[in-house]
């Protein structure tokens, strides 16, 4: 693959009238320094679906000639990020001529747009005077940009004219540049410019492209309201989380892995929790595959935590067994790492993950639903929360301090269960469900971590039978942490569960 420069881009936009007099930043006191720049002449094609799904996702795809950053840009909203902040991925002109998307490109936003081809859907030409705002020693701290764009269709009719000033930080981790950034647009704002967070394309291509994404988030409904509008809720907070997380592992971004396994997860859990209130072949079927997909994603999260955990570990052995112990980790889990990461990224680009998308679209729109979903919310999911409880409490009971680690995973799987049912409902229901959840989060960090070290004995014996005699002898010291550490998460358990059972006491629904 060819390597692609990004940048996180954080900007304000400010539409103002053909005559608006830019005021002087300088006079106003907020910069100590302007510098005009050249002013120069662009042309952007715009690329998307027939319907616009890149616009909806608020992405930009565009190759843009002229200026100094000319190239095909790609603009991806930052998941769980500041709202107005993107990425902004670059790839040069020659990457693709216009109306063929460079191969990275189109894979990046392949979730987004869900298998419709790529096409040309407008042309916007700029006129760009730059200035740059520059700070007492003379380093830009951001760039003010004063464009006149028209922007035509691929027919070369004109859709529209107008002119913008786009005010950018130069580090979008500065806190002063971002200060910056919201007081010249105060400032632009308090002389007559209107905010504006459409792209330039999407500004001009009609109602279409301010449509919402393809999952959309409603609002989660009242005790009385019925329970089908806590269920699309509930599918479409993970779906959404999925289908942003699936962008970000094609990036190749920190903890993207984690993210989409945690996504189809959780709407495996929402499944569930909602069981009785579904369609069951329907239920069963979209389960099954979110689970082929966690397994797919889990052998990348699982090789990766547990080398680092080991890495870790091993540094208490003393140098000798400590580099023994590593070599013979690194050695093994690295090539493991490598056919995972192989493995999940041909599951994502399968066709079976293509029909799951679409599924998981269809789901958050209109979920097959069983008739006790259209009762009450206040009638029909207290029972569920109680459910996953139940079956919680009941594990949790047949655990023993120096029972089997199987026991002790199962009561873990039950506890996301009920974690994850309180927090699909917790937003109806109030501040002591939300509390039994917290405690609950605690619970599930605690024997994850547990189940973290039995894995790890696992492969450390696993590894020691195989090895000469110096790397066995490092490894069984480092089995012998883990399972000092798999006996501190039990009591730490036992010290916690008490908390979790009075909290459960006072949810009145339970």
């Amino acid at each position: 693959m060819r390597d692609l420069a990004v940048h996180r881009e954080v900007e304000r936009k400010v539409r103002v009238s053909p005559d608006f007099p830019v005021p002087d930043l300088v006079a106003a006191g907020l910069v100590v320094q302007a510098q005009p720049g050249v002013t120069h002449q662009m042309t952007a094609v715009y690329h998307d679906t027939e319907d616009l799904r890149l616009l909806r996702w608020r992405t930009t795809l565009r190759r843009r000639e002229g200026g100094s950053d000319e190239g095909w840009h790609l603009k991806l909203p930052v998941l769980g990020g500041e709202e107005a902040g993107r990425d902004e991925v670059h790839m040069p002109l020659w990457a693709g001529s216009t109306g063929f998307v460079p191969a990275e490109l189109a894979d990046i936003v392949a979730p987004l747009a869900r298998g419709e081809r790529l096409i040309p859907v407008a042309e916007v030409h700029t006129t760009r005077r730059p200035v740059r705002l520059l700070d007492a020693d003379g380093q830009p701290m951001a760039e003010l940009v004063d464009d006149r764009v028209i922007v035509r269709s691929r027919g070369g009719n004109t859709l529209t004219e107008f002119r913008e000033l786009e005010i950018e930080a130069h580090d979008a981790d500065d806190d002063a540049a971002l200060a910056l950034i919201d007081a010249v647009a105060a400032l632009l704002v308090s002389r007559g410019g209107e905010v504006s967070t459409m792209s330039k394309a999407a500004s001009a291509l009609g109602h279409l492209a301010a449509a919402p994404p393809d999952i959309e988030i409603p609002a989660m409904p009242g005790r009385k309201d019925l329970a089908t509008g806590a269920i699309r809720a509930s599918i479409a907070i993970h779906a959404r989380h999925l289908v942003l997380a699936d962008v970000a592992v094609r990036r190749g971004l920190d903890d993207s892995v984690h993210q989409l396994r945690v996504a189809a997860r959780r709407l495996r859990s929402v499944l569930r929790t909602f069981e009785p209130l579904l369609d069951a072949d329907w239920a069963q079927t979209l389960e099954q595959e979110l689970g082929w997909l966690a397994a797919e994603m889990g052998v990348v999260r699982d090789t990766e935590v547990l080398m680092a955990r080991l890495d870790a570990h091993a540094m208490a052995l003393g140098s000798l067994d400590e580099s023994a112990a590593r070599q013979a980790v690194d050695q093994a889990l690295q090539q493991r790492l490598i056919g995972a990461r192989g493995s999940a990224l041909a599951a994502l680009r399968s066709e079976r993950h293509d029909l799951l998308l679409d599924d998981l679209v269809q789901a958050s729109h209109s979920p097959a639903l069983a008739s006790e979903a259209y009762l009450p919310c206040e009638i029909a999911l207290p029972r569920l929360v109680g459910r996953a409880w139940r079956r919680l409490d009941k594990a949790v009971r047949r655990l023993e301090i120096h029972g089997d680690s199987a026991q002790w995973h199962a009561a873990r799987i039950k506890a996301k269960r009920a974690r994850y049912a309180a927090e699909a409902v917790a937003p109806i229901f109030g501040e002591q469900l939300e509390r039994l959840a917290r405690r609950l989060s605690s619970v599930t960090e605690i024997l994850g971590s547990h189940q973290d070290a039995t894995v790890a004995q696992d492969t450390v014996r696993d590894l020691a039978l195989r090895a000469d005699p110096a790397s066995a002898f490092a490894l069984g010291r480092l089995f012998e942490i883990e399972r000092e550490a798999e006996v501190a998460c039990r009591e730490d358990f036992i010290d916690l569960w008490p908390a979790v059972r009075r909290a459960a006491r006072h949810v009145e629904i339970i």
